[in-house]
C-alpha cells in the first residue's frame, strides 16, 4: 500500500503541473506572438519484483516482474508553429512571417521576441514594449552596411534632407523617322539648384535632313548637339550639356510613326522633412520626405536559432539564449533560415482553444485519479 499512495503523490504532482501550463497557455490565448507549450510524461524508477529469467532446453525464457513507482514531467516542449496574421493600420506594427526573433536590448542585454508592437520614443529610437531598444543597422545617406555589429535603432525624425543640384537628366523614347523636315518637339522637366530652387529645363528637338537639331535651354545658359539617324532607326550623337547638367540621348531611338520622347530622370532635388516611413520585408525602413524622395534610413535585424525551443522564457513576451538554444545568428530578414517582416501585421497567439479545453479535461480527470488512488491506499 505504502508504493500506491506514493504513486498517487506523483500522478498529483505531475498533473498539476499539466494544468498548470494550460492554464498558462489559456490566459496568454490573446499575446501576441505567444507560443503555446504542452507538459510531456514520462515513467519513473520501477522496482524489480522478479527478474528475467534465461530459457533452457526444456523451458521456455520468463519476463521480469516490476512495478512502477509513479510518473514524472520528461519536459515542457513549445509549439513554435506560426501564429494568425492580424492587420493592423501602424507601419510600426511588424511580424517574422517564418522563423527568426526580434532583437531587443533591455538593459544592455539582447533579449528576443516575435511580439512586433514597437513605437518610437522621444528620441526617435525605435523601442519594444517596456522600452527596450530595437536592433538593427542604420542608414547613412541612403546606404545600409548590413555586415557591421548591430545597435539601437534611431530614426531622423527632425533630419531635414539636403537640397541636392541637379547634373544629369536621361531623355528616353522615340523620335519619329518619318517627321517631316523642321517639325518640332518640345520637351521640358523641372530641375534644382544647389539651394533647392526649382526651374525648367526645356530640350528642343527639330527634324533636320539628317537627323535631328537638339537646342537645351536651362534658366542660365543653352546649349546645342546634333543626332544622326540611320533608316534602321539607329540614333547616334553626343550627349548635350547646358548649366553644368548633362541631358544623357543615348537610348533615344528613330523609329517611323512613333513619337515617345520624353525626359524620364533627374537626380536633383530640394530639401524635405521626413513626414512617415514604411518597412519592407527585409526590414528596411525607407523614409517619405516632403519633397516627395524616399530614402533608407535603417534596417531590423534578425536572429535564428537552430533549437529556438532551447530558449529560457525572460517575462514581457522576451526570451535569451541558452547553452540549448545555441548562439543566434544574427541577420537580414529573408537570409538563411530567417523569414520575412510584414508591417502593419501583428502575429497572434498560436494557442488553439479546443486542444486546451480538452487538456485541461485529461488534467483534471488524471488528477482525480490520482487523489482516489490515494484515498483507496488509506
Amino acid at each position: 500500500m505504502l508504493r500506491s499512495l506514493f504513486t498517487g503523490i506523483t500522478g498529483l504532482r505531475a498533473h498539476q503541473t499539466m494544468l498548470d501550463v494550460t492554464g498558462n497557455n489559456i490566459a496568454n490565448v490573446n499575446t501576441t506572438g505567444f507560443k503555446s507549450s504542452r507538459a510531456v510524461f514520462e515513467d519513473t524508477l520501477s522496482q524489480m519484483l522478479k527478474g528475467a529469467g534465461a530459457g533452457t532446453a526444456t523451458q521456455g525464457a520468463t519476463n521480469p516482474s516490476q512495478v512502477g513507482l509513479g510518473v514524472q514531467v520528461a519536459a515542457i516542449t513549445q509549439d513554435l508553429t506560426q501564429g494568425s496574421t492580424q492587420t493592423t493600420s501602424r507601419a510600426l506594427d511588424m511580424m517574422v512571417n517564418g522563423e527568426g526573433y526580434f532583437i531587443v536590448n533591455v538593459g544592455g542585454q539582447n533579449v528576443y521576441t516575435r511580439n512586433g508592437t514597437f513605437n518610437l520614443d522621444p528620441e526617435g529610437r525605435l523601442v519594444a514594449q517596456g522600452g527596450g531598444l530595437v536592433q538593427g543597422w542604420a542608414g547613412t545617406n541612403g546606404v545600409i552596411q548590413s555586415n557591421q555589429p548591430i545597435g539601437a535603432l534611431q530614426l531622423p525624425l527632425a533630419t531635414t534632407m539636403p537640397s541636392r543640384a541637379t547634373d544629369r537628366v536621361v531623355m528616353e523614347g522615340n523620335l519619329p523617322f518619318d517627321a517631316e523636315v523642321g517639325k518640332e518637339f518640345m520637351r521640358s522637366i523641372k530641375v534644382y539648384d544647389a539651394a533647392g530652387t526649382a526651374s525648367m529645363l526645356e530640350v528642343k528637338f527639330t527634324r533636320t535632313g539628317t537627323g535631328w537639331d537638339v537646342a537645351a535651354s536651362s534658366a542660365t545658359a543653352t546649349a546645342t548637339s546634333t543626332l544622326a539617324v540611320d533608316a534602321s532607326g539607329a540614333v547616334t550623337g553626343g550627349n548635350v550639356t547646358v548649366g553644368g547638367i548633362e541631358i544623357d540621348l543615348s537610348t533615344i531611338t528613330g523609329f517611323a510613326n512613333l513619337t515617345t520622347v520624353e525626359a524620364s530622370t533627374q537626380n536633383g532635388r530640394s530639401a524635405g522633412t521626413l513626414r512617415s516611413i514604411s518597412v519592407n520585408e527585409d526590414g528596411t525602413i525607407t523614409g517619405v520626405f516632403s519633397n516627395d524622395q524616399r530614402l533608407d534610413i535603417g534596417q531590423i535585424a534578425l536572429a535564428y536559432f537552430t533549437n529556438a525551443g532551447g530558449l529560457e522564457k525572460a517575462g514581457s513576451s522576451f526570451a535569451r539564449e541558452s547553452t540549448a538554444s545555441g548562439a543566434p545568428q544574427i541577420g537580414v530578414a529573408g537570409t538563411g533560415s530567417r523569414g520575412g517582416i510584414t508591417s502593419r501585421a501583428l502575429e497572434m497567439s498560436n494557442v488553439d482553444l479546443a486542444q486546451e479545453f480538452t487538456s485541461m479535461i485529461i488534467a483534471q480527470r488524471g488528477f482525480q485519479a490520482g487523489s482516489r488512488i490515494i484515498t483507496t491506499s488509506d
